[in-house]
């Protein structure tokens, strides 16, 4: 990249930031406040996962939707948002590794104050008593079509296991998730700095494993839609995979719970149409809100800022920043416990 081009780009990222600005802090702070940045996605699982609390029963919720004709009941598969946060939490502590040097752990009792990693998505630190609240918030996602059409069993065998002619331990049918399942999400990050931003869209670009056994299945691809800012939350995940099921239903014959078995019950859905109708639902519901929305040129040009190179440095930036926060913070609640002593 040539330095004209390179300025050009700095330029753009820090019109960009102080158009984000209403969503995000300048500086770490302890009390929660009005600051909202939320990134619109949605996930297409690319081969088989397991979503499951039990390891074998995919995780399922009743709901109703409304039609003309009445309300329809159907069963969504969950992605519970800790199957979204573990994964994202180790991508994150990955790239920290591979880019900063920094050793981290999953263990919220032993949080690292040199990472950045933990002090965005919260861990409790045991020195000083100190608790920091995660700042990324995820919400459960669900699936579009019904779960009787996007599950599946297979019969394994644990590795080196001879033929089975009746059942062992080592033999499992859990439910598997099909490729091709959509999962409209939001995932919102509140009081955040423009390099935790960045982080996590860092994050969402780059990882590609979501569910159980996340090292050999649940390959999925992450579409960032959108890019929101504001003071407030916007639309519940379960509200955007139920208003999209509608929104199909009306091109596919009408509002009526005919149609909107049809949706639920289709063998696949057209992904590019399910993206741009993803987008324009929580554009329509965005406009009753505090929030407003990057361009898409403007998201483009975020996103293909975030290379290793601009990761990297926006992690040595935020790593000070997370250190002078958590020494404040540390010093007084050294100074509260002093004068209670008095």
């Amino acid at each position: 990249m040539s330095i004209e081009t390179e300025n050009i780009q700095s330029k753009g990222i820090e019109e960009i930031k102080k158009k984000l600005s209403p969503g995000l802090v300048d500086s770490l702070i302890n009390e929660p406040s009005a600051h909202y940045i939320h990134i619109l996605l949605l996930r297409e699982l690319q081969s088989n996962a397991i979503f499951t609390t039990n390891g074998e029963d995919a995780d399922i919720a009743t709901v109703g939707i409304s039609a003309e004709d009445g309300v329809l009941d159907y069963s969504p598969v969950m992605m519970f948002k800790r199957k979204q946060t573990g994964s994202d939490r180790r991508k994150g502590k990955e790239l920290q590794r591979n880019l900063l040097d920094i050793k981290d752990t999953m263990d919220v009792n032993k949080m690292n104050q040199e990472s950045p990693e933990s002090m965005l998505y919260g861990s409790a630190a045991g020195e000083n008593a100190i608790a920091v609240t995660s700042r990324v918030m995820y919400d459960t996602s669900y699936s579009i079509r019904d779960s009787s059409v996007i599950i599946e069993e297979k019969f394994q065998n644990a590795p080196g296991d001879n033929f089975a002619k009746g059942p062992t331990s080592a033999i499992r049918e859990p439910d598997f998730i099909i490729p091709g399942t959509l999962f409209p999400c939001v995932v919102t990050l509140r009081d955040a700095t423009f390099e935790e931003l960045l982080f996590v869209l860092g994050i969402t670009k780059m990882n590609k494993r979501y569910g159980a056994v996340t090292s050999r299945i649940g390959r999925m691809q992450n579409h960032i839609l959108g890019i929101y800012y504001g003071i407030e939350e916007g639309t519940a995940n379960l509200v955007l995979s139920q208003e999209v099921v509608r929104h199909l239903a009306i091109e596919n014959g009408g509002l009526n719970r005919e149609s909107l078995n049809s949706v639920l019950r289709s063998p696949v859905l057209d992904v590019e149409n399910v993206k741009k109708l993803v987008k324009q639902i929580f554009d329509e519901e965005a406009q009753t809100l505090s929030i407003e929305s990057l361009g898409d040129h403007e998201i483009r040009v975020l996103l293909e800022y975030i290379t290793s190179e601009k990761l990297k440095e926006a992690l040595e930036i935020q790593k000070e920043k997370a250190s002078t926060f958590f020494s404040s913070v540390s010093e007084k609640l050294k100074e509260k416990k002093g004068r209670g002593k008095k």
